[in-house]
């Protein structure tokens, strides 16, 4: 057994050596990836122990040297691919791994693969580039908060909500001379006051550190992202306040870096489960939303010292029961569904 045993290690160690100078080619497209790995013929018995994350490869071959030839083609919703947007860029991360014997054995090699993607500027409204219409600054960001229109292509004209129907909420922070910021929505709530105060009545929207709460009642969901400084939350109307003035209230998160936690994320739920808007592949940080999402860990505390928390209402909107009384809607002017920021620096 002794004598297996030492065998064993010096076939890894030789494994291990022969393994270092791979021969990789990556070829990134729209949605996939392809990834040809050629392996000196040593490593042609252990062709069922090359992975793409958890992927084996799509084809194998040997090649007329001897050579074997790994070939992995895959969308990059397989294989456990992460997904970070950054900027207006999206970047897909996985790795290469040889691992010649069963888990919980570790991989002797990996090799990371990444793809970057630019998204299409011309899928972004113009009015939703952080820069235009109307908002406020501080300390050199500025910041916007509005309610969308249903096609999604500018600032509503209408604060009148009929019962059930969404309500687009846009807010971004404005890149300006930082590096790409992460905005978060931390906590949302509606009231019937333009001002919270301690006995104020609420109806909770998202809580718990970035949980939208209200995905578990209804329809509503953070919607996909045009860019890391911006988020968009499609909220179903609800009965709270209905008939009369209803403002929304948020406390958005900004801070310089891509690094997510439990304090710092947007999540909702989606098909029976919670989903991280930013890396579904990622929605283990959203399991607290069912619990508590406050660790306090010495990462999350260095982490704070780079973020903003920004207070900001938006309103008054109307909720209306049945959608004849949008005859009688009011166009939103200067005061209606007006933004309004208060700004608390860290």
């Amino acid at each position: 057994m002794v004598t297996h045993f030492c065998l064993g290690v010096v076939l890894l160690a030789i494994l291990a050596t022969a393994v270092a100078d791979p021969d990789i080619k990556v070829v990134c497209a729209k949605d996939s990836v392809r990834v040809t790995w050629r392996v000196a013929p040593q490593f042609v018995p252990y062709a069922a122990r090359f992975f793409l994350g958890n992927c084996m490869p799509s084809t194998w071959k040997v090649l007329p040297t001897g050579e074997g030839e790994a070939s992995f083609n895959y969308k990059f919703f397989d294989c456990r691919f992460t997904k970070q947007l950054k900027g207006k860029h999206i970047i897909y991360q996985n790795q290469l791994s040889f691992r010649p014997q069963s888990k919980p054995k570790s991989a002797i090699f990996t090799y990371p693969i990444q793809c970057v993607q630019k998204l299409a500027e011309e899928k972004v409204p113009q009015f939703l580039n952080p820069g235009s219409g109307v908002s406020e600054g501080h300390s050199k960001l500025v910041f916007h908060m509005e309610l969308l229109n249903e096609q999604l292509t500018g600032v509503s004209k209408t604060n009148v909500i009929p019962l059930g129907s969404f309500m687009p909420i846009w807010a971004a922070v404005e890149q300006k001379s930082h590096q790409p910021l992460v905005l978060l929505m931390d906590e949302c709530v509606a009231a019937s006051t333009p001002e919270l105060h301690p006995g104020s009545q609420v109806y909770p929207i998202v809580g718990n550190n970035g949980c939208l709460l209200e995905s578990k009642r209804g329809s509503s969901l953070f919607l996909p992202r045009y860019h890391s400084s911006a988020i968009i939350l499609y909220l179903q109307s609800f009965k709270f306040g209905m008939g009369g003035e209803v403002y929304i209230h948020c406390n958005l998160i900004v801070w310089d870096g891509d690094y997510l936690d439990q304090r710092r994320k947007a999540c909702h739920v989606k098909d029976g489960r919670w989903e991280l808007l930013d890396d579904p592949m990622r929605h283990s940080l959203c399991n607290c939303c069912e619990t508590s999402c406050n660790p306090r860990t010495k990462r999350a505390v260095d982490w704070e010292s780079l973020s903003s928390h920004f207070n900001s209402m938006l309103g008054p909107i109307i909720i209306v029961d049945q959608p004849d009384s949008m005859a009688n809607a009011s166009l939103l002017d200067t005061g209606a569904a007006q933004s309004k920021k208060r700004v608390d620096l860290i």
